[in-house]
């Protein structure tokens, strides 16, 4: 549970230094991802500040920040910590975090929320609602149907189809104050559709708070910056994947107070018969999106915005999507097809010439 600190890194030395497992109380259930956190994170000196690379959330997080050496360190110190809490609480992955809880509640007893809970649980009703049913923490009995992960042969039956179907719908979903209920056995939530976005928007908020005027947090390329790099550069320059050349980019934007987040199928997919079959599956209808869409990256002021908006116009295709985020205020984005790129008004003033 050491950083490994590159050499005559002043940050990292300072960072592993730290007592951490005298600093976590015996009963935190967070002791387990904090060793597995803590252990992969290094730092080091990156666009004219210093860098924070470790594996969280089930993906690869970085986090740029200009500042002083002793600031630099208590804020990373906080940041980790903030997002091992998170993680330890919200996982489905992980047995004992709240999720995990309501879970194995489904279709019996209610589960107590604190007031963070509470909130969030209220901005995926918020999301739900916005996204018209596209965005729904309740879709992985069809996510898990469809699983791309699995080697298979045959596809699901209607019936398999129907039956997941009926274990998911966020309206379904029982909420009171201070607590929340699965009202169906074999329903359950899986925050991964916007958790990493919501847990970027809050290491800048925490960022902000502690006085640092430039900031870059990136959680598996959803991304989001504050103020100017510490490069002296007017902006940050933020590449977008072409789905055609994975690894390659096919434009950059520069953002200099706001958040990018891309959504496509090119990557995480199988096929069967000849056919493609992404793992964005739409939860309205119980099977993987079958759109022109390839890819859908936008700019929007916070990560879990541009994250929610990028999903649905995906799950919505070229000409419904562009019109959704178009509809956005604050929003831009673009949308790529297997021949062409749609872009929305405000894109172009964004991309890098």
């Amino acid at each position: 549970m050491v950083l490994v600190p590159n050499p005559g890194n002043k940050t990292a030395a300072a960072l592993a230094d730290l007592n951490r497992p005298a600093r976590w109380n015996s009963d935190f259930k967070a002791f387990g991802v904090a060793e597995r956190i803590f252990g992969s994170a290094q730092t080091g000196f990156r666009d004219g500040g210093h860098e924070l690379v470790f594996r969280a959330l089930g993906t690869t997080c970085r986090i740029v920040i200009a500042g002083a050496v002793p600031a630099v360190t208590e804020f990373f110190d906080a940041a980790l910590r903030w997002v091992i809490a998170f993680e330890a609480k919200y996982s489905r992955f992980l047995p004992e975090s709240l999720v995990s809880q309501i879970n194995r509640e489904a279709g019996n007893e209610w589960v107590t929320l604190d007031p963070e809970a509470e909130r969030i649980f209220a901005l995926c009703h918020e999301l739900n609602f916005l996204t018209r049913g596209i965005f729904d923490p309740t879709a992985l009995p069809v996510i898990a149907l469809w699983n791309w992960k699995e080697a298979r042969t045959t596809l699901p039956t209607d019936a398999e189809v129907s039956a997941a179907r009926d274990r998911v719908g966020w309206r379904q979903v029982q909420r009171a104050p201070g607590k929340l209920r699965l009202s169906r056995a074999g329903m359950c939530l899986d925050l991964g559709g916007m958790g990493k976005e919501y847990a970027v928007d809050q290491i800048v908020l925490l960022a902000q708070r502690s006085g640092f005027a430039s900031v870059l947090v990136d959680f598996g390329a959803d991304v989001r910056v504050s103020g100017p790099p510490p490069d002296q550069r007017p902006a940050w320059f933020i590449g977008l994947e072409n789905p055609a050349h994975p690894g390659a980019c096919w434009t950059g934007v520069a953002v200099r107070d706001g958040a990018v987040a891309t959504s496509g199928d090119y990557l995480r997919k199988f096929e069967l018969n000849g056919r493609r079959f992404g793992h964005i599956v739409d939860p309205r209808t119980g099977r993987p999106v079958a759109t022109a869409a390839r890819a859908v990256s936008v700019i929007a002021p916070s990560c879990t915005q541009a994250g929610m908006l990028s999903t649905a116009a995906f799950v919505l295709g070229p000409a419904e999507g562009l019109k959704l985020i178009e509809s956005t205020p604050g929003a831009a984005g673009a949308i790529t097809t297997e021949t062409q790129i749609l872009q929305s008004n405000r894109f172009h003033e964004y991309v890098v010439s």
